[in-house]
């Protein structure tokens, strides 16, 4: 029976922890599991909620830190303590989905070369029902990890959010934990990592985790500039920690910094569009493109930019309709999403 080690960081999400540990050790059939709840130090009662879990379920430990560390450190030590065929990481605001582990773990197990596993999360409002998970498996992909990265690397956005990866543990103790370097972006610097050492596999047809949103998550309290530039930094790190396997480096490089280049002169070019000049940092923007690509002046986005700033933000927003790459830029965000839900990349 294959073993599944799960590690469940919370700091003050004390009311959502008897869920995530029920959606782990219920409806999981066919494997040995284990969990971990590691309390950051939380004001709430989180704790003490978490003591009542461990008490009640024979599977679950415990380990309380006395002052606050942070989650990429409790991430680790949720990494560390894994000694299971495979490891997962689920915060205590998320759940997964009935029969999910089982489900990556046949993947995993039928193909040694997989470093990771995952599919698709559904994604609900923290106040809204719960939605109904897809449970039938219409097949697998299984990718090359390299293939893999270099679609991450020309759209430099991930398609993961977390909750749904599973992880073969020998891998995961290969290639190390998260890098404290990136506190908004360890996640997506993690799973290139571990492309870069092996396959990735995607489950076709069964949604895989619940993602539970709401005003605390990361990705909603950061802005558009600090995530491009923690997204910069995630994959200079991984070009840096990966180098001895990763042959055309410099080409990598060169494909990311211009591309996130370009979204960051979008984002300043779409401020006059929508008149939010005076809220969006643009010289900031601009100032970050030209330090992420040099030749950032050369794309058509910049010259965009530049026939904006001429039109001033107070007409832009009437010639919207009229502004062809913006109209192109909404149909390619509308197949992107598609894709991710068809094929998971």
């Amino acid at each position: 029976m294959s073993s599944v080690c799960v590690a469940i960081p919370c700091y003050n999400y004390g009311r959502f922890l008897a869920e995530a540990v029920s959606s782990v050790l219920d409806d999981q059939d066919g494997l040995d599991v284990r969990v971990l709840i590691i309390d950051d130090a939380s004001t709430d009662d989180s704790a003490e909620v978490a003591r009542r879990i461990a008490a009640e379920r024979p599977r679950v430990e415990l380990l309380v830190h006395a002052a606050n560390r942070g989650h990429l450190a409790t991430y680790n030590e949720g990494l560390d303590w894994a000694d299971g065929d495979y490891t997962v990481v689920l915060s205590a605001d998320d759940r997964l989905t009935p029969g999910s582990l089982r489900r990556a773990v046949d993947l995993l197990d039928a193909h040694p070369e997989v470093g990771f596993a995952y599919g698709r999360p559904l994604h609900y409002q923290q106040d809204a029902p719960l939605p109904v998970a897809r449970s039938t498996v219409k097949g697998w992909s299984v990718w090359p990890g390299h293939w893999w990265l270099e679609r991450r690397f020309r759209d430099s956005h991930s398609c993961i959010t977390s909750p749904e990866v599973v992880v073969r543990t020998s891998l995961q103790k290969r290639v190390g934990g998260y890098d404290l370097r990136l506190p908004h972006t360890a996640d997506i610097e993690m799973w290139l990592r571990l492309a870069a050492y092996g396959d990735v596999g995607y489950i076709r047809g069964a949604d895989q985790a619940f993602y539970r949103v709401h005003g605390n998550n990361m990705t909603v309290t950061r802005t558009p500039l600090v995530d491009l530039r923690q997204r910069r930094l995630a994959y200079e790190v991984t070009l840096e920690r990966c180098a001895d396997v990763l042959p055309d480096a410099d080409r990598l490089s060169a494909v990311v910094h211009r591309k996130i280049a370009w979204e960051a002169l979008w984002s300043a070019a779409r401020a006059y569009d929508r008149r939010r000049t005076q809220q969006t940092p643009v010289d900031e923007l601009v100032t970050f493109a030209l330090d992420c690509w040099p030749d950032a002046t050369r794309l058509p986005v910049y010259r965009a930019l530049q026939l904006r700033r001429v039109i001033g933000p107070a007409a832009m927003p009437y010639l919207q309709p009229f502004v062809v790459s913006a109209v192109l830029r909404k149909a390619q965000n509308w197949w992107w999403w598609q894709s991710w839900k068809w094929r998971g990349v």
